[in-house]
């Protein structure tokens, strides 16, 4: 199943590759705004060579892996609040859907006069982007969990820590990797859109900044070879670590087909 989903992907990727050659080989748009592969290529080994492009996706990734850990600290503590305490519940639920349908973009005039154009904006933006849909998928996934589980559990003489750990959490895990899934390509579109606005952060910036840079300079090998770098990554998240995640844990379980 997996190589079979491997292989038709490498077709896709094929077909695609050369319609864009097709495509740039018509002449009917210009190199300078639709660029031949090969010169996209060069832009991307390039920019990888000479460490600037490295040195940016570092940051990038770097910056969104603090923001889906303070994400995830602060989801997981709002859900069990809300699972525990009715009033707690009546308030997040209430934030939830004041915010969960807000867009990152909306929030940038206000980001920039809160915090200004830092690392601290870009993070804030993140946080926004990630937490609202784990939170509404873990609970979701907490008032999933069947009472009779539960029951069980304090047959067996578990007490509250040890029916969290040991029955809620692995009832809610698919749930709590759909809302990771969801935040994670929410924050990495919040990420690319948040440092094309702020700019350079520590002198340095990220992906967004890369392409921001090539774009004001009108270089669009350097455009694309930012938009592939981005897709990659992408990719190999979505398949090395959510897939590997779901296939040894909820399939492995009997949780998902």
């Amino acid at each position: 199943m997996k190589n079979n989903k491997l292989l038709q992907r490498i077709f896709w990727l094929i077909f695609l590759v050369l319609i864009w050659q097709i495509v740039f080989w018509s002449g009917r748009f210009s190199p300078l705004v639709f660029p031949s592969l090969t010169t996209i290529i060069k832009a991307l080994a390039g920019s990888l060579y000479n460490g600037e492009l490295t040195q940016q996706l570092l940051f990038s990734l770097l910056i969104i892996s603090q923001g889906l850990l303070i994400s995830l600290v602060l989801a997981i503590f709002m859900a069990l609040a809300a699972h525990f305490s009715g009033i707690a519940a009546s308030l997040i639920d209430t934030l939830v859907a004041l915010a969960h349908p807000l867009p990152g973009i909306a929030l940038m005039p206000l980001v920039l006069i809160w915090f200004g154009a830092g690392r601290q904006a870009i993070l804030f933006v993140i946080i926004h982007s990630v937490l609202w849909p784990m939170v509404l998928n873990l609970r979701t996934g907490f008032s999933s969990i069947p009472d009779i589980y539960i029951l069980v559990g304090k047959n067996y003489g578990l007490d509250r820590l040890q029916i969290l750990i040991q029955i809620m959490a692995p009832a809610s895990l698919p749930y709590f990797l759909v809302g990771l899934k969801i935040g994670w390509a929410r924050s990495w579109r919040a990420l690319i859109s948040a440092e094309m606005l702020f700019g350079a952060v520590n002198s340095i910036g990220g992906l967004g900044w890369f392409i921001f840079q090539k774009r004001v300079f009108f270089d669009l090998p350097g455009v694309f070879a930012g938009i592939i770098v981005i897709i990659i990554i992408g990719i190999l998240v979505e398949d090395l670590i959510f897939n590997n995640i779901e296939n040894r844990t909820v399939k492995r379980w009997g949780m998902k087909s």
